[in-house]
């Protein structure tokens, strides 16, 4: 079920482009990008669905070496109490690039598990855990003796990362968070928080016992639809909503609250890592998909952010998701023209950052020592957009037959 084709086809007004004519708004896939964008004339008006350089948040080596970076900078101008605020993201190292400064941690830490992930692939394509050096030896062989590495195509970087070993598991299984961030522009950083996401969970109870199995570590739905037991048409996701109620009913509203507002920092930090370093064209705005792991101590680690998250629909419930999304990020962007600018909310979508960070109540934010200071996140708290969700997808729904 193609949602962002659904979307936009039946937005009111907008017409689809027939091969090469003129276009106003392009939902374009990086490759596109990556060719096109240096030689596109864009009218002032135009919008496209990245920024040119995307990849230094969206590639898993170039996040991390910025997030280094800032805690670094951090560290140097606000001192280490706020360069820990950067803490969320699990020890990586850059292979082949950082192999001995690898073995070196490696070695200090004997038995424990790490993961290794190629940095441009998706889908959990690639991906293996291991706990003898021995394994990425043979790996580092492989890369360096494969027949098919010639001297004119680079070698695969790969990032090994700490594995997390004491994730949280609801009923004994391994899950993680899609969280949506809308970024507008990085100079001034704009960027908006939807409310709703979903928690996608592994078919396999989870043990550290068999770290070849793949249905039991990894929570990408590529992977678990092709396990056993892997139902179509339930999938196995949780939308955000009957997570953070799971979790509150656990632990109590203020774990929860102190939790969620753990995961904005790691949407605020990461993208201000970046904010330097990407290119701000007034033309671009992006849809991040971050995946967040949490541990039993609920805390939240970053494990990576996606360029392209997947707007395919597996369920019904998900297909709902993604056309809302679609239609809110639509909203936001505004091709039509019918914002005034000072909003706070659009549809599912809260701003979260304007330049600094955006407060809950009316009027300007007193941040004079942050005492209380609520940010305008409201992630997980979707109980007034289930009547519009129902709405659209029925409208959608109807427009489709009468099409057809």
């Amino acid at each position: 079920m193609n949602t962002l084709m659904d979307v936009l086809r039946h937005r009111p007004g907008w017409v689809e482009v027939k091969d090469e004519g003129e276009w106003d708004f392009y939902w374009c896939d990086v490759s596109w990008l990556r060719e096109n964008f240096d030689h596109t004339y864009m009218d002032e008006h135009v919008r496209i669905s990245h920024f040119r350089n995307h990849y230094e948040l969206t590639r898993k080596n170039y996040m991390v070496k910025n997030l280094k970076r800032f805690r670094k900078q951090l560290e140097r101008e606000a001192g280490k109490l706020e360069a820990a605020k950067c803490d969320f993201f699990p020890k990586t190292f850059e292979l082949p690039s950082e192999y001995h400064l690898f073995v070196e941690e490696f070695r200090k830490n004997p038995g424990i598990t790490w993961i290794m992930k190629p940095v441009a692939r998706s889908q959990g394509k690639g991906i293996f855990l291991f706990r003898r050096l021995k394994d990425i030896m043979d790996w580092r062989k492989d890369t360096r003796n494969s027949d098919d590495q010639k001297d004119d195509i680079p070698v695969e970087n790969y990032v090994a990362q700490r594995y997390i070993e004491n994730p949280y598991l609801i009923g004994g299984r391994k899950f993680d968070l899609r969280v949506y961030v809308l970024v507008m522009s990085y100079i001034p950083l704009r960027a908006w928080l939807y409310r709703d996401g979903f928690a996608r969970f592994s078919n396999t109870r989870f043990t550290l016992n068999s770290i070849d199995d793949q249905y039991v570590h990894l929570t990408n739905v590529a992977v678990q639809k092709t396990s056993p037991d892997y139902h179509p048409k339930k999938g196995s996701k949780w939308m955000l909503q009957r997570f953070r109620q799971y979790l509150a009913s656990k632990h109590g509203p203020q774990a929860v609250e102190t939790l969620f507002r753990d995961m904005d920092n790691i949407f605020i930090k990461s993208l201000q890592s970046v904010q330097k370093v990407i290119i701000s064209d007034k033309h671009c705005f992006e849809l991040y998909g971050y995946d967040i792991l949490i541990d039993q101590d609920l805390k939240p680690w970053l494990l990576e952010v996606n360029a392209s998250p997947s707007l395919t629909a597996s369920s019904q419930e998900d297909y709902e998701l993604k056309t809302c999304l679609l239609e809110d990020t639509l909203h936001v962007v505004d091709m039509e023209a019918r914002l005034t600018g000072r909003e706070k909310r659009v549809g599912g979508f809260d701003l979260m950052w304007n330049d600094g960070p955006v407060s809950r109540d009316e009027g300007p934010p007193d941040l004079s020592g942050m005492g209380n200071f609520v940010t305008n996140t409201h992630l997980g708290c979707v109980n007034d957009r289930k009547k519009q969700l129902r709405q659209l997808f029925c409208s959608l729904q109807v427009q489709k037959k009468a099409s057809n």
